[in-house]
């Protein structure tokens, strides 16, 4: 069988042939229609995506800001910040609307994400991710694994949202994830309330993973073999998926934050999705990377062994119970994440104010 006449693209191959489901890591307009044509059944946004986005696709939106301003008169940056994001989400989500209507909410739907300001704050993390739940059926709220969006993603699983984890790098934080999400879909059905059509998952942003034990071996004069530094998040993603497969968690494992192909192509044939930047998509679409089954296939246990021994973090990482949740908002890839995430939604605060307050001296 000559694979390329009978799908478009190794992604697309991939979704049609196994239980890996590939989302396109933005809500631009033109890249989330590429995706869609090469088998992308969701999407997502944060702050940083949507900075892009507006750098990739301003033409679109423009006179809308102008339009959003012009319609809010007393309105802070703020306010007219997320109204913006607000209704990209929606552009997004409306794409992906036969997918999630064919698949009856099981597919199809557009994370978005809350305030990153709002991580250390239980209450607002609830209050604004049931606000989003209203702006479109096939919304998917992204949450901050921290400790406060624990327990946040309990109550609002139990109130029918379907969360995304996000700020997630660590097994620790995906299996507390996943038991938050269980005591609130459990919650649900004690009450005799649906949960068939609700699709959580747990981001593990394994490209960031790598980047933090690189960063530790830059500070601490770390040597090791250099190829063992890509294969840090890609062994913990297999070692959470492996725990999650075990227990029969509900929610499902999200691959992010893409370096290399291994972020992908070691976890096809897993029941996952990989949420893939439209750059990457394109890159493996073009590649002679082949789809096949690698979910199962372990990690060199030297590579996981040399790295527990240099690098006490990647054991924090890699181990069940290689943290608390009193330590999570303390790794160091979750304070590097954050502090980035609170960057880029300043950065877009400074596009808005552009706007609303014109620059007199250019």
């Amino acid at each position: 069988m000559n694979t390329h006449t009978t799908y478009k693209s190794p992604l697309h191959e991939m979704g049609a042939t196994t239980k890996t489901d590939y989302w396109n890591d933005s809500c631009a307009i033109s890249e989330l229609t590429y995706g869609i044509e090469h088998g992308a059944v969701g999407a997502t946004t944060n702050p940083t995506i949507v900075l892009n986005v507006l750098n990739l696709e301003m033409d679109l939106w423009r006179d809308r800001i102008k339009e959003i301003i012009a319609e809010n008169p007393t309105g802070t940056e703020d306010d007219v910040a997320w109204q913006l994001i607000e209704e990209m989400a929606r552009k997004g989500a409306d794409l992906l609307l036969p997918t999630f209507t064919e698949n009856k909410g099981l597919k199809g739907r557009l994370s978005i994400q809350t305030n990153p300001k709002f991580f250390r704050n239980t209450e607002k993390l609830v209050e604004q991710t049931l606000h989003f739940q209203t702006l479109a059926e096939n919304i998917q709220v992204k949450i901050p694994a921290t400790k406060a969006g624990i327990y946040a993603m309990e109550e609002v699983t139990y109130q029918g949202v379907s969360i995304n984890a996000t700020v997630s790098f660590t097994t620790p934080q995906a299996l507390a994830v996943a038991e938050a999400v269980e005591r609130g879909l459990k919650r649900r059905e004690a009450e005799g309330k649906d949960t068939t059509t609700m699709a959580p998952v747990c981001t593990i942003m394994v490209g960031r993973v790598d980047d933090w034990i690189k960063v530790i071996a830059n500070k601490e004069n770390i040597i090791t073999n250099p190829d063992y530094l890509e294969w840090a998040g890609v062994a913990v993603f297999k070692n959470a998926y492996k725990i999650f497969q075990e227990r029969g968690y509900r929610t499902r494992l999200l691959a992010a934050a893409y370096r290399n192909h291994y972020h992908w192509s070691e976890f096809i044939g897993g029941d996952v999705v990989v949420t893939i930047p439209c750059k990457w998509a394109k890159r493996f679409n073009g590649s002679d990377v082949t789809v096949e089954d690698r979910i199962d296939t372990p990690v060199d246990p030297a590579i996981v062994a040399e790295l527990k021994k240099k690098f006490k973090d990647f054991g924090m990482a890699h181990d069940a119970d290689g943290m608390t949740i009193d330590e999570f908002d303390t790794y160091g890839a979750t304070v590097r994440t954050l502090r980035g995430f609170v960057g880029s939604y300043a950065d877009l605060l400074s596009v808005v104010r552009d706007f609303m307050i014109p620059n007199p001296d250019k």
